[in-house]
């Protein structure tokens, strides 16, 4: 026995280490937490994405529908300088109307503004003040007192009114397209031809609902049916697009239309954002032998490489999606400098 224990009366102890690992939650405070968490998750997310009994995310409408064009006694008549655009550069449905006003040549034409998405306002806020207002739920009211909806982007304002002409994305790029060529820079480039309106609007039909919309359908699913059934709806869409341009350089042919525009601004997003966040990882977009040669050719259209925001993408899905990603890590990746690399697509159709 030694001198120590011989004093003490009891044996020495081998040292301990520093760090000890704590063991893990009991099992009380594990469903105590999850029970918490989910309910404050179901609540939060009604807010974020209305659902019906399914689980199913439900995009309402849009409530803003006046157009711009020439006919007599409409009071948006075409203008230089009169109408500008409210986006958000995450927000694929306001990257639209920039795609389309890129490709037209009408950034002398209508002014932009960037919003940005805030948690804590619970909506869109100007990066600086506008019409005297802070938020975008302010030019709402200052538009329309007393208004209940929701405040979304993409918004075209009239400056000569003070009115919200439109806040439609599908119906804003149809204006951007046709009611301004007086003024554009390329007014002979027609995204939505007289011939070829059918069958825009056929991909439209099929591409909105599982594609558009899909990607938001799988994200805000809070059932795994729901889940499971937008999923499959995503990638058999995404699957049949793949086989037609095999052949085909666009949507319709060897020309680019609004239908390729509407698609291509979720594409933009689909490895960056929604293959992670919004669980849409069956198979990236630069995986398919033609999607991603597609991506590649839009992306390197005169223009639309500049509306293309890769950190406002991953900052307001990651970062501002508290519901999807509670702790707001922000992922490093991915590198999209492979748009960059050639497509191949010259040899389907003559180039556009």
């Amino acid at each position: 026995m030694s001198q120590v224990e011989h004093l003490t009366n009891e044996p020495t102890k081998a040292p301990q280490s520093r760090k000890q690992g704590k063991a893990l939650p009991s099992k009380l405070v594990i469903k105590l937490g999850k029970f918490v968490w989910t309910t404050l998750w179901q609540v939060m997310m009604s807010k974020l994405a209305p659902r019906n009994a399914a689980g199913e995310y439900i995009r309402p409408n849009s409530l803003f529908r006046n157009f711009v064009n020439t006919e007599a006694g409409n009071p948006y008549q075409p203008a230089t300088g009169r109408y500008h655009l409210y986006v958000g550069m995450s927000c694929p449905w306001a990257h639209r109307t920039l795609v389309v006003r890129a490709l037209k040549g009408l950034e002398e034409v209508i002014s932009v503004s960037i919003v940005s998405p805030s948690p804590e306002e619970g909506g869109w806020v100007f990066n600086q003040e506008e019409q005297g207002c802070q938020r975008l739920a302010d030019l709402y009211q200052l538009a329309q007192p007393g208004y209940q909806g929701r405040c979304t982007v993409p918004v075209l304002w009239d400056k000569q009114t003070k009115a919200i002409v439109n806040n439609e994305s599908a119906e804003i790029i149809v204006m951007l397209n046709s009611q301004f060529n007086e003024f554009a820079q390329h007014p002979t480039l027609d995204l939505y031809p007289e011939e070829l309106r059918e069958q825009i609007e056929g991909w439209n039909e099929k591409i909105y609902p599982s594609v558009n919309n899909g990607v938001y359908r799988c994200g805000f699913a809070q059932t795994q049916q729901a889940y499971n059934q937008a999923c499959e709806e995503l990638f058999s869409t995404l699957d049949e697009i793949d086989a037609v341009l095999e052949t085909s350089r666009y949507l319709g042919g060897d020309r680019v239309t609004l239908a390729d525009v509407r698609l291509f601004t979720t594409l933009f997003r689909f490895d960056i954002a929604y293959y992670g966040i919004f669980k849409c990882n069956r198979r990236r977009i630069q995986d398919y032998q033609n999607l991603g040669p597609y991506l590649r050719d839009m992306y390197q259209l005169p223009g639309v490489a500049q509306t293309c925001d890769l950190e406002s993408v991953k900052r307001d899905y990651y970062g501002n999606l508290f519901p999807l990603n509670p702790g707001g890590i922000i992922p490093a990746g991915p590198d999209i400098t492979n748009l960059l690399e050639p497509h191949h697509r010259y040899n389907l159709t003559r180039a556009c």
